[in-house]
């Protein structure tokens, strides 16, 4: 009778034993498979940085760098005749002013939709939610008869209005919004501070991780867009960083270094911007939604 205690204590370790090890399987296999996935990933990523480091006009191998034959001629040749430098500039251009669009437009909308009381409200977020699944190829013709309208065609204008303010911004906003608590909004009232100042002084700094995730989301779209400058430019010296690798690659159609160079060169600015702004990217889209 007395063994029984004993064997029920050593069934207990024995089942804690094996739960731990259990859960230790069970982490290594999880980070076994991301790590195959995240190899899966970056494996197109090498590929291309690879290829760049090829001679140009040269046939991309393990071989061929694997006897020293790397270089960087391809990277200079696509800076230049790719005409980058200005196409570089025009899209830095349109992506900083559409970011501080929707970022202003977003925190004005976004302030009164979470915190304003009046008529149709409720109505305004559907219509902003709404316009989330209706994609901007399908308004194209509307938009580019109001431009032309406008006298806007060919211009910075012309790809910089039509996406000045954006839903998901909006909605982004104004849920990080409803996560800060009223109590510090009230408090600034009763010390005199109007709704401008409420918004400025308080709101937006509690709601930097938010604003950085809008920021980055807006600019890497627009330096990643080829529609608008597609369709609304014809002006080679507004062309920016996309349509020059377009038509770089409708040139070089055959000589892959080149064109696996232009491709690095177009990418490495958003990436080394996102590297930047990642851990405020990460936190605004952990914590928006949630409301106190």
């Amino acid at each position: 009778m007395k063994l029984l205690p004993n064997s029920k204590v050593l069934s207990t370790k024995e089942q804690s034993h094996q739960l731990s090890t259990g859960s230790t399987r069970l982490g290594l296999l999880t980070q076994g498979v991301l790590l195959g996935a995240a190899g899966l990933v970056l494996l197109p990523l090498l590929i291309v940085v690879l290829t760049a480091f090829s001679p140009p006009g040269s046939t991309p191998s393990l071989q061929l760098l694997s006897q020293g034959g790397w270089s960087g001629e391809s990277y200079r040749q696509a800076w230049l005749q790719g005409e980058f430098l200005r196409a570089f500039a025009n899209s830095t251009i349109v992506a900083i002013a559409v970011t501080l669009c929707q970022v202003t437009t977003a925190a004005l909308a976004g302030y009164a939709l979470a915190r304003m009381k009046f008529w149709g409200k409720q109505a305004i977020l559907l219509i902003v939610l709404t316009t989330l699944v209706i994609p901007f190829q399908l308004l194209v013709i509307p938009v580019f008869l109001v431009l032309k309208w406008g006298h806007l065609i060919n211009t910075y204008w012309a790809l910089i209005l039509p996406t000045a303010a954006n839903g998901f911004g909006i909605f982004l906003i104004r849920q990080y919004f409803l996560t800060i608590p009223v109590q510090l909004e009230e408090a600034a009232a009763l010390d005199g501070a109007n709704r401008f100042q409420i918004l400025w002084l308080i709101l937006l700094p509690l709601s930097r991780p938010a604003l950085v995730t809008l920021s980055l989301f807006t600019f890497i779209g627009e330096w990643n867009d080829l529609f608008k400058p597609l369709v609304f430019t014809t002006r080679p010296e507004l062309q920016t960083v996309q349509l020059s690798l377009a038509r770089f690659q409708e040139q070089f159609t055959n000589n892959w270094p080149l064109m696996m160079a232009a491709a690095v060169i177009a990418t490495l600015p958003v990436l080394l911007l996102f590297l930047a702004g990642q851990r405020q990217f990460i936190q605004g889209i952990a914590t928006t939604g949630i409301k106190n």
